[in-house]
């Protein structure tokens, strides 16, 4: 469990960085437009400590999980019931819809900047991934029973085609699976020049909340985990060895070794490893074990999760970092498109609580380029979600203004009244249920 000093931690470093950046887009575009900046607000709630310089009170409140720009006349804008006629040039409503458009773009548009940038950084710098992600997807392995198994995946089949997208790597294809789970994918497959139309649906795991798919690329077996007091560790394995052969057959990854496990059972099994350059044999004798409540499994005690380093000069990082930040996009869209069909679930969804969890176990365990990677998924994903076009929420008043621009005259306040009305009834209802999601998620067992 993380600790609340490392969630509070990394609230502030999260949440705090992706709401100041979102507000100040929103404040810098007010400024330039010559609309008066009341108060920059990180949090909500009671002003804690501030000051004030010019007209605008800069402030942090009590309840962190928020902040706001208040500009002078845009109450009308949500409760346009309030709003009394007068001429003030520095106010919100006197100001041309073009502008408008521009102050609640802004917001939106810094954090998905902000994403690009660190996700730039994080190109240039150091960037750790799986082994062979970045590769065309080819099937290094399938394991029985699996979905990939059922699907009628084969080792050595090139997946040509996931969905709507040709020719992905092999992360496009591990996402693609991580988000549809008990979804059918609709697959290409070339297998010995011929080409093959199948559909695999992975299985859920955590509850609904990933999909799995039982398959992996083919990769170096190099021992990153050893279990202790297993067979491996007791018959002298060791990190970094890396796994050439197993009874004398190349096996290419964890999946394949697991597979081969099960068929030799408690038999020794003689594996040949390269040690620092050298060439070893081991002898080991894999152990039934209870790998769950439900699962024995014959193993000897390591697991194989090779990594390569990404470092891209800048002028390359740019477009893959921008390539990156479409695909994830198109990965939320989808999403949102599949829970409004009611064909996902809301488990996927992860409310403020969730958040902050999963912010203070990546300050407690990962590298400052893994946050800034992480940080600038969040950054992209509280972007895209106000530019929903929901009232209350950037994409609301900017899908008003749309819509007053061609109607060329504004809604009628009524109309307006219960929209915002309806939409406040309904993110209180999706919060309530998303941090109840979060709370269920922290319950043993879960």
């Amino acid at each position: 469990m993380v600790s609340g000093l490392y969630m509070m931690v990394g609230a502030a470093l999260v949440l705090g960085v992706m709401i100041l950046v979102h507000e100040f887009g929103h404040f810098a575009a007010a400024k330039l437009c010559g609309v008066r900046v009341e108060v920059f607000s990180i949090g909500f709630g009671k002003r804690l400590i501030g000051f004030r310089r010019g007209e605008t009170d800069y402030r942090i409140s009590a309840l962190p999980f928020g902040g706001y720009v208040k500009m002078t006349g845009v109450n009308a804008v949500e409760m346009p019931e309030e709003h009394s006629a007068g001429d003030d040039p520095e106010e919100f409503l006197q100001h041309p819809r073009w502008q408008r458009l521009i102050i609640a773009f802004a917001g939106p548009v810094a954090n998905l900047v902000l994403a690009v940038v660190m996700l730039t950084a994080v190109l240039a710098l150091h960037h750790e991934v799986p082994w062979g992600y970045n590769k065309p997807a080819v099937v290094g392995a399938v394991l029985a029973g699996s979905a990939a198994d059922q699907a009628g995946i084969k080792e050595g089949d090139r997946i040509v085609q996931v969905g709507d997208e040709s020719n992905p790597l092999w992360k496009d294809v591990a996402n693609k699976v991580l988000v549809n789970p008990g979804q059918a994918i609709p697959l290409k497959v070339q297998r010995a020049g011929e080409l093959l139309t199948l559909s695999l649906t992975p299985k859920s795991l955590a509850h609904g909340q990933i999909g799995d798919a039982g398959w992996a690329p083919s990769h170096p077996l190099q021992v990153t985990i050893l279990e202790k007091g297993l067979p491996g560790e007791q018959a002298g394995l060791q990190l970094g060895d890396e796994i050439v052969n197993v009874d004398g057959v190349a096996i290419r990854s964890t999946i394949a070794m697991q597979a081969h496990l099960q068929v030799v059972k408690d038999t020794p099994v003689h594996l040949d490893v390269i040690r620092q350059g050298r060439r070893l044999s081991l002898t080991v004798q894999p152990r039934l074990t209870q790998v769950d409540p439900a699962t024995k499994l014959y193993r000897i005690g390591f697991a194989s999760d090779p990594m390569e380093v990404e470092q891209l000069p800048l002028q390359a990082a740019v477009p893959a970092a921008l390539e990156d930040c479409r695909k994830e996009s198109l990965m939320v869209f989808d999403l949102v498109g599949r829970l409004v069909e009611r064909k996902a679930s809301m488990k996927q969804v992860s409310g403020p609580i969730e958040m902050v969890r999963i912010s203070g176990e990546v300050v407690r365990t990962r590298s400052l380029n893994e946050l800034m990677q992480f940080m600038s998924l969040i950054s992209l994903q509280l972007g895209l979600f106000n530019l929903l076009p929901i009232p209350i929420l950037d994409g609301g008043l900017i899908a008003m203004l749309v819509v007053e621009s061609v109607m060329r005259r504004d809604i009628h306040e009524g109309i307006k009244i219960r929209l915002y009305q309806a939409a406040f009834v309904c993110l209180v209802l999706l919060m309530g249920f998303v941090i109840f999601n979060d709370v269920v998620k922290l319950l043993p067992g879960q």
